[in-house]
């Protein structure tokens, strides 16, 4: 980790010094994952890399629980505020590894209604692959480089923030390879983007949407120059987040999601619930008396959550 961070300011996204993040790679999978790098870059900060860069990180049949588990593990892990998602490699992720999955597919006759009930518990047991993202009560950050297809997709929209290169693009690519999009993208892209007409257009023509546009639709935040920039403006965002209260940013980002799913008044409703022991926290005191002294929530030691 470099010792010293130097504080660039890049249409108003601070970045830092861009050798900060060379570490954030450790270069091989994790010993417990074959598909997943996972790393701490900084102090309560987590780095998931998709980690199959020969394969383009492709989605391979040990991904989809090797997530379920990493998350599940991070979720309940004091020492982690914020998680960093990115891939290895020229790419963020081709998507389903067609090759490897091609057995799902497959069925040798038998019965076909238990041959739907079997399919549909692996749809489900996939799609719980990147809903375990949206549970989990840490921020989670997700860094897009170059191409992100069909099941990138459903994972990115499962993130809180999302952050793209500007040769970074995107295609819900699953008509073109004769199925409906299945875990998650047709059900959260519209939530995210807003526009309905949009959303079918790129559903049913599996056309590239690319970085301009995808900043313009509200799919990404903010688009960098290349992937150095865009790790270093991953990174500091974390450290931002990181730096607050861990009872106030894991409690915003269950009720936006609540929210996002209910209606106004049912929001608020879990909002008083929620704050009415929340409220009684420390970290307010402490906010509070750092506010006043002019100090940043940075500089405070909040307990582990």
């Amino acid at each position: 980790m470099a010792n010293t961070i130097l504080m660039l300011q890049t249409k108003s996204v601070w970045l830092p010094g861009l050798s900060a993040v060379r570490t954030m790679s450790s270069g091989d999978p994790t010993p417990a994952y074959t598909t997943l790098s996972v790393s701490q870059p900084a102090t309560s900060i987590t780095h998931v890399e998709l980690h199959r860069p020969e394969k383009r990180n492709a989605m391979n049949k040990a991904f989809w629980s090797e997530m379920v588990e990493c998350f599940t593990q991070i979720s309940g892990d004091p020492e982690c505020r914020v998680v960093v998602v990115s891939g290895a490699g020229k790419v963020f992720t081709a998507g389903i590894d067609l090759m490897d999955m091609a057995s799902v597919f497959q069925h040798e006759g038998g019965d076909v209604a238990r041959n739907a009930w079997n399919m549909r518990r692996i749809i489900a047991k996939y799609q719980e692959s990147f809903t375990v993202i949206e549970r989990c009560p840490k921020p989670v950050v997700v860094a897009v480089h170059g191409a992100c297809i069909g099941g990138g997709v459903d994972l990115i929209t499962a993130c809180d923030i999302r952050l793209c290169t500007q040769d970074a693009w995107f295609q819900v690519k699953e008509v073109d390879i004769g199925l409906a999009a299945d875990v998650g993208t047709l059900q959260r892209l519209p939530k995210v983007i807003g526009s309905r007409s949009l959303v079918n257009e790129l559903a049913l023509t599996a056309r590239k949407m690319y970085a301009d546009e995808a900043k313009d639709s509200g799919l990404v935040s903010h688009v960098f120059p290349d992937k150095e920039a865009m790790m270093a403006g991953a990174l500091e965002m974390a450290r931002e987040i990181a730096g607050r209260s861990p009872v106030a940013v894991q409690g915003t980002k269950v009720n936006l999601i609540y929210s996002r799913d209910h209606s106004v008044a049912e929001g608020l409703d879990y909002m008083a619930t929620w704050n009415m022991s929340m409220l009684q926290s420390e970290d307010i005191v402490k906010s509070a008396v750092a506010s006043m002294e002019k100090k940043s929530p940075e500089t405070i030691t909040f307990s582990k959550l």
